[in-house]
């Protein structure tokens, strides 16, 4: 299985994850529109942090059950955690942020948020 190194822009907040996208998610919301985010979901497990969330600051709207992470000094965010509908715990990833990653390769799929 693949292991891929992401970060924020300014390298502060690293990351890797366990994996290879086959689709991502591209959501409509007022925040994920604004952001450009292309997302990725997971098993929390399979995010593994190089830099301590300590390090991060978060962001909760809507409904404040996802905690989208970004760097304090760049602005970036890369990733997000909560819990899937079934309560298990999940990350998102912003591919966009990932070292090397070729977006033409996946499928994307439009989400409408907007509507949630």
């Amino acid at each position: 299985m693949a292991t891929l190194s992401g970060s924020c822009h300014c390298g502060k907040i690293t990351f890797e994850v366990e994996g290879t996208p086959e689709k991502v998610y591209e959501c409509n919301c007022s925040h994920c529109s604004r952001k450009g985010y292309l997302l990725w979901f997971m098993p929390r497990d399979k995010l593994q942090l190089k830099t301590p969330e300590s390090a991060m600051s978060s962001y909760r709207f809507n409904k404040h059950v996802i905690e989208h992470q970004f760097c304090p000094n760049c602005g970036c965010a890369p990733f997000a955690l909560g819990k899937d509908r079934q309560g298990q715990p999940t990350a998102s990833v912003n591919v966009r942020c990932l070292e090397g990653f070729d977006l033409a390769s996946v499928e994307r799929v439009a989400v409408d948020g907007r509507s949630f």
